[in-house]
This record gives C-alpha cells, structure tokens and sequence, in this order.
C-alpha cells in the first residue's frame, strides 16, 4: 500500500497566514522577552507602576516569553504539523489575563499592568484559535476523506516491507500486530523499548511479530534497528487506514491532554530518556496490540489512552496457543481487555 506521507501533505495544506502570524508572533516574544531581561525596569517607568523588588524574577518572566518565541518560529515551518505548541501558547495567552483579572480584583495589581496582557495575550487568541480550528478541521477531515476497505480486504493488501502480507503470515503462524503512534511521540518510544527489551522472548514462540507504524518505510527500519528488532516485519501507514480498518480511532482531549496523560509523558520523555522527536503521522491516534491467525483478527486490545503499555509478552504466549490449536483465543483477563472488533 503505497501513500504520500505525512509531511508531504500537511505541507500542501499549510497556509501562508498561518506561519505569517506564528512568525509574528515568535518575533514579538523575542523582542519583548529581551526588552525585559535587559532593561527590567522600563517597562513599569513606562506604565508609572513602582518597580518590583525583584527585578531578577521580572527578568524570569522575559526569558520565559523568549523561549514561547523560539517555540513559535518553529511551529511557522509547519503550523497544521505542530500544532501542540501552538497549543500550548493558546493557553498561556488565554490564563494570562484569566490571572491579571484575579490580581487586579484583589488588589494585587493595578489595573494599567492590563496594557501588557492586551498586547502579549489578546491579541493572539484570536489568530492562535484559528490556527488550532485549522489544524484540528485538517487533522479530522483527513480521516474521512480516505477510503477504508473491508478487514478481510485489508488483510489481504498491506503488505510489509518485505512484501508480505498480513493474511499470508497468520496462515504461516499467529501474528502479532502492533500498532504503534506517531514515531516522535514519547509513548512510541516506550512501547518500542518494551518489545525490544523483551524481544528474545517474544522471538522463542512459534509466532510473527509485525509493527505498523505512520511513517515512511525507511522510517519503520530505522525505529525498528534503534531497538534491535529489524528482522521484524513493518507496516508503513501514513494515513492510518490500516489503524482504521482495525478499529483504532483517534483519541479524545482526555486520552491525549489528561494530567495523567502528561505526568507519564515528562516521566517517560525526560527522566526516562525517551524524549520528543518529530512528528511523522497523526498525533490523535491511539495505538493497540492485536492477533491475526489464519486471515481472522482472534484478538484485540486497543489502547484506553496514549499512555499504554501491552504486555507483549502474555499476549504473545496465548497467541503461540493458536499454533497448536484452531481454536480462537479465550476472552483475556484483566492485563488483557477483550475488544469487539468494529467492521
């Protein structure tokens, strides 16, 4: 199944007043941002406000607002692409003056500092919800604008890097079929070094291992040689058709955004070395683990959030049963939730 990949059509659809805007506004933040790290005090002799006692912690602030500019230049290559930092600068721009209101009504600020929430804040939301409105239309359209074939049809058609496809390995053994998200995401990461961490195990049973992921080909054996798993075969679904024909969708605010969500993200991004890459596929897709054996889906669990980790290696071992049984997988236990598999 060959497809344009990601890149190629976000940047088709980028618009030039999107990036206008997002250069704008990069450029504002750097401007302002060194305005106040090098001449702390200007600003409040501008506005006739007492000068803080803490200068050092204005400059913070400066700093801060540079970096949001830094964030921004880069989104203006790719708004549709990148649009969590654009995000992530909505919500700063809308809680800034949410937080000098509150100020302002208890006294703690006067109400001419508001010239500064005018300029840094209200007059990006509008352009900055816009971009997001663009990004998310794009982001949902795209879905519905690709044809999505019967399972069995599927099955027959995508085919691995090396040619083969999914129905014709779970005829030669139970294959397991994991679906990863977006090779930049952290939790992509993290899945990929579960199955490299327990790849010897998993390469004992009489079973395949196939990984579908949203990039390129190239990109499938470069992810899968970073975790010592490329003899394994891959999938490249840059416009997760594959995803949907199994059932997978893309995931709400909740199972994306959720605290929970966000805490594991820092934990597994930055304590755990994982980090953030590029994004390469759509970032609302959830991923999920199922068993293809004898050209029938006998198992599914797709995940509750973009947290989740399988555990390969049981579900490997209750798929090796296939190998020796015809009959299909009983209904997993609580590490392994049952699925009905949507046609």
């Amino acid at each position: 199944m060959v497809l344009p990949s990601f890149q190629t059509i976000t940047n088709m659809e980028k618009s030039r007043w999107m990036s206008a805007v997002l250069v704008a506004a990069g450029l504002y933040n750097l401007v302002w941002g060194a305005w106040v790290v090098f001449f702390p005090a200007s600003m409040f002799q501008i506005l006739g406000l007492p000068l803080v006692n803490y200068p050092a912690v204005w400059q913070a602030v400066g700093m801060i607002v540079g970096v949001y500019g830094l964030g921004y230049l880069i989104a203006a290559r790719n708004p549709v692409a990148h649009w969590p930092i654009v995000l992530v600068g909505f919500l700063g721009k809308f809680f800034g003056p949410v937080g000098f209101l509150y100020a302002w009504g208890s006294g703690q600020l006067p109400l001419a500092f508001g010239v500064i929430n005018v300029f840094n804040d209200l007059i990006w939301l509008g352009p900055f919800g816009a971009i997001l409105y663009q990004a998310f239309r794009w982001h949902s359209e795209r879905g519905r604008a690709v044809f999505v074939p019967e399972l069995s049809q599927l099955l027959r058609q995508s085919r691995s890097h090396r040619g083969h496809s999914l129905e014709s390995l779970s005829f030669e053994k139970p294959t397991m079929v994991v679906f990863l998200r977006h090779s930049g995401c952290t939790f992509c990461r993290r899945v990929m070094a579960d199955l490299g961490d327990v790849r010897s195990e998993l390469d004992a049973l009489p079973i395949h291992v196939v990984v579908v992921h949203m990039g390129s080909p190239m990109d499938g054996t470069t992810i899968l040689s970073k975790y010592n798993v490329e003899y394994w075969h891959h999938i490249s679904d840059p416009f997760c058709v594959i995803y949907r024909g199994f059932g997978l969708q893309r995931g709400r605010f909740g199972q994306l955004f959720s605290w929970r969500v966000l805490w594991r993200g820092i934990r597994h991004g930055i304590f755990g070395g994982h980090g953030v890459g590029k994004l390469e596929g759509d970032s609302f897709f959830l991923p999920g683990v199922f068993v293809v054996s004898r050209g029938e889906v006998v198992f599914g669990q797709p995940a509750e959030d973009a947290t989740q980790r399988p555990d390969f290696v049981a579900i490997a071992k209750r798929a090796s049963e296939l190998g020796r049984s015809a009959a299909p997988l009983e209904t997993p236990t609580s590490s392994l939730c049952s699925f009905e598999l949507a046609r």
